[in-house]
């Protein structure tokens, strides 16, 4: 954009200077003031005229103008794929950190867009059958084992609580760029759309050595009414062990809503949702602990993984599904 005059010197924000774009980028976490903004121009003069201001994201659909306190150059993996939005900061090499431009109505799943060329993990808007024009906000691992994954769970450090109630885990929860749960209706509604055939499943754990194991199963679903865990079968490829296996085909369990087989009600006692049975030989949302001695509830558990006496607590998990036929 053309060079706005900033009323503040060099060493306090963005000094007199030209601001330079990244298109389909936003840095996350560091915004302080939003504003409403008709153009991207305008919301630049907003930055300039704020001493505090080190960058900005400007959303062309919504016209949201997010001043930023940081840039991308302090924050890299704060600096998030997002399509639709412009991030602008004083530093002539950001336009290369562009992604293509993927259309918004085009793409119905990560591994399309991968395929397009949007090559970086990150947040995209993908428009699979039942979402409607607004489509639905995922993150996409576009790394892990080929990459086109829809990352639809997260825990990482703790920053998100995940012992809910059945309607928080219904429409989900939390920050798509940190730790989050896409909900259970989103995964009930893309998983049964046939167009894009069946969904593999895969499980990604770290421990507190930052040893690393995955899971992968295939034909993976959710039902409608209490979202029962289907799947086919469990790839023996697979480094972490098949400890899904005893939640197969059982309802989901959350505060208030007790289907599993135990006297009482397992998401209590483990301090969050999950396919429970009487109650678990895994459990991805559990209570996370800052290391890996967990109490009576087990945290954060995958019981064949990594060869850990238990309890213990993972350090890091999550989980992803991404059309089956991918290598």
């Amino acid at each position: 954009m053309a060079a706005s005059r900033c009323k503040h010197s060099c060493d306090a924000g963005l000094d007199a200077c030209t601001f330079y774009a990244a298109e389909n980028r936003a840095l996350r976490g560091f915004t302080y003031l939003n504003k409403t903004a008709r153009s991207a121009i305008i919301c630049g003069r907003e930055c300039s005229m704020d001493m505090h201001c080190m960058s900005f994201n400007f959303d062309e659909g919504t016209k949201l103008c997010e001043i930023n306190q940081a840039t991308r150059n302090e924050h890299p993996g704060n600096f998030s794929a997002t399509l639709g939005s412009l991030y602008y900061d004083a530093d002539e090499d950001t336009p290369i950190y562009s992604l293509s431009d993927c259309s918004l109505n085009r793409y119905r799943s990560c591994k399309m867009l991968l395929d397009a060329g949007c090559r970086l993990s990150g947040v995209y808007t993908i428009n699979p059958e039942g979402f409607g024009n607004g489509g639905l906000r995922v993150y996409c691992d576009m790394e892990t084992d080929g990459g086109g994954w829809i990352v639809f769970q997260r825990r990482q450090d703790g920053s998100v609580d995940f012992y809910r109630n059945w309607a928080a885990y219904q429409s989900g929860f939390g920050d798509l760029s940190g730790e989050f749960w896409l909900g259970n209706d989103n995964l009930v509604t893309l998983t049964s759309d046939d167009s894009q055939g069946t969904w593999e499943l895969r499980v990604d754990l770290m421990d507190w050595d930052n040893e690393t194991a995955w899971a992968r199963y295939t034909d993976f679903k959710l039902s409608l009414g209490k979202y029962n865990l289907s799947y086919d079968k469990y790839d023996t490829k697979s480094t972490a062990g098949d400890s899904l296996e005893y939640s197969k085909g059982f309802p989901f369990t959350a505060l208030g809503a007790d289907n599993d087989n135990w006297p009482w009600n397992c998401a209590h006692y483990h301090k969050g949702a999950w396919w429970f049975n009487s109650c678990m030989r895994s459990h991805l949302n559990g209570k996370y602990y800052p290391s890996q001695h967990a109490d009576d509830d087990w945290g954060i558990n995958w019981h064949t993984a990594l060869g850990h006496i238990h309890p213990y607590s993972l350090k890091t998990c999550s989980m992803k599904i991404r059309e089956a036929g991918v290598n």
